[in-house]
């Protein structure tokens, strides 16, 4: 019975676990997760995805705030696991422990490496504008997303995807996917390929003035970044000085001959923007302090103007 030691952090690293705490031929022994962190409007300590999960299944967690300290990878060492699975744990493993477990550390990444090698590949592919992207499970070594591949499976990118809904579908073919191969990995009937590294791109964190709309900018891009930005930390502008997120619209072609921000449509039930290209439907909402809502919903109760403007910068902003 093979010994996992589990690394994870989010919901989408849950899927991944569930899949190998199933998995006959091994038992996962223990959890490694993210410190426990403020979330939410209230600012409330919550347990990780992760953490919370462990808990339910009575599986023992281990939450330090970094791997670099001795104590830790003793403590590390002290499961005996005969592999370390990691899935967006959050957290860069030292050499020292990527050396711990006989069989090493294999990673499960939601892209199809080399490309999107980094935090945000699932957000940094759908701002692109990629029609498909994947799954790739590689034996982990000290660079950032470079060792090499051990299996890959293509994921196809919808036109509604949002960072949340296809990291989500990532994650189940990550997971079954790991299931497949973990056999003959350990068996060692499966022979890691190195990546390509002239093909390398990265996927850096993203950071929240990226959710910032530029309504200059056309509207195949923002409505892009309207599902990129979803669930965090959404696509937003300011509308009579109060934030407003945007949280799905579509584009509406040849509707670009005003300044860009400007409402060009309004009635009961739809709201057109222009861009510096075309315009942007907004289908969905969320004004500060509010749910979200149909924009049919939101006019109800906020009339909106024609030649309104939306603006990219809040009160107060130089």
């Amino acid at each position: 019975m093979t010994r996992i030691l589990f690394f994870g952090t989010p919901h989408a690293a849950v899927r991944v676990l569930e899949a190998l705490a199933q998995w006959p031929m091994g038992t996962v022994v223990g959890i490694v997760t993210a410190p426990d962190r403020p979330r939410g409007r209230g600012q409330q300590v919550e347990p990780t995805p992760v953490k919370a999960w462990a808990i339910r299944a009575q599986l023992p967690v281990f939450q330090p705030d970094t791997l670099k300290r001795p104590e830790v990878a003793r403590a590390l060492r002290a499961w005996s696991a005969d592999v370390f699975i990691v899935t967006a744990y959050g957290f860069i493993l030292p050499p020292v422990v990527l050396q711990i477990p006989p069989h090493g550390c294999l990673n499960v990444h939601f892209s199809l490496l080399p490309k999107y090698r980094g935090a945000a590949p699932v957000a940094r592919a759908l701002l692109a504008g990629e029609r498909e992207t994947g799954v790739t499970i590689i034996r982990m070594n000290e660079r950032m997303d470079a060792g090499p591949i051990l299996a890959q499976r293509v994921v196809p990118i919808r036109d509604d995807d949002t960072t949340g809904t296809l990291e989500d579908r990532l994650a189940r073919a990550g997971a079954a996917l790991l299931i497949e191969v973990l056999p003959d990995y350990l068996a060692g009937r499966l022979q890691p390929v190195e990546q390509d590294e002239s093909a390398a791109t990265f996927a850096p964190k993203v950071q929240k003035e990226e959710g910032r709309i530029r309504w200059d900018r056309p509207a195949e891009w923002i409505e892009r970044q309207v599902r990129a930005m979803d669930p965090w930390p959404s696509a937003y502008t300011w509308w009579r000085g109060r934030l407003l997120k945007i949280t799905r619209a579509r584009v509406v072609p040849d509707m670009d001959d005003e300044v860009p921000g400007t409402t060009v449509y309004v009635d009961k039930k739809r709201w057109i923007v222009a861009c510096g290209q075309d315009a942007l439907e907004l289908l969905e909402v969320q004004l500060e302090s509010r749910p979200r809502m149909a924009v049919s919903a939101f006019l109800q109760g906020h009339p909106v103007r024609l030649g309104e403007r939306l603006e990219e910068a809040g009160p107060g902003a130089p």
